[in-house]
């Protein structure tokens, strides 16, 4: 008799454990889960703070725009950017400018024919951009044949300025800024603007930083 309570008590508890066993290995299926969602919703913001879409990435005052045909002026923007802790936002041609049309030997090429023309308005491809909150803007292009390219100002007509400090900077061979920032604030008809500067193209952090400080 004893040796048949035995037994039995051993199979209670041997069935016991299996159900725990088996109840341990449901816990883990949900795991899976939160980590999928967390990936999506890590992703989402990049569309929410597009600078395309009007919206403040990270609650900047400042927001630093750009044309860059080659990366140049790219370059130097990002960094602009990262110093000041600024949004940044691209305009870019809704004809993008080929090798042969930035051929300034070339009298017959895109670009020379826009800067000979200062009435020439190059169609911006890039969505708008709201400045509303920003109170500082950054704006930098290329030098081309002296000037601004004709779609920085398209940009500068398209945009109000009022009660934004706007400050110049372009990117070159060896020319200086000129009177292409003194050119965009008579097309803007807006905004306070300062004296620009050509800045090179492997400006580093701190010398940026000693620039903008020069500018207050």
């Amino acid at each position: 008799m004893k040796k048949i309570i035995a037994i039995i008590m051993m199979m209670t508890l041997v069935l016991c454990l299996t159900a725990c066993g088996g109840s341990e290995n449901e816990g883990e299926a949900p795991s899976a889960a939160p980590e999928s969602s967390a990936s999506e919703t890590a992703e989402s913001p990049e569309s929410s703070e597009d600078p395309a879409a009007g919206s403040q990435q990270n609650g900047a005052d400042t927001l630093v725009v750009y044309f860059s045909a080659t990366g140049t002026t790219k370059g130097v923007a990002e960094k602009i950017a990262k110093v000041e802790g600024a949004d940044i936002y691209e305009i870019k041609a809704a004809q993008e400018y080929t090798d042969a049309d930035l051929d300034w030997n070339d009298d017959s090429s895109r670009t020379t024919k826009e800067q000979n023309d200062p009435s020439a308005r190059p169609e911006i491809g890039s969505d708008p951009v709201s400045l509303d909150g920003y109170s500082t803007i950054y704006i930098g292009y290329p030098i081309w044949w002296g000037e601004e390219p004709r779609i920085m100002d398209t940009f500068v007509e398209s945009c109000d300025f009022d009660g934004k400090t706007m400050i110049p900077f372009c990117t070159s061979g060896g020319s200086g800024i000129g009177s292409s920032g003194d050119n965009l604030a008579e097309n803007a008809e807006s905004g306070t603007w300062l004296d620009g500067d050509r800045l090179d193209s492997g400006i580093t952090e701190d010398e940026l930083e000693s620039w903008i400080e020069g500018l207050k």
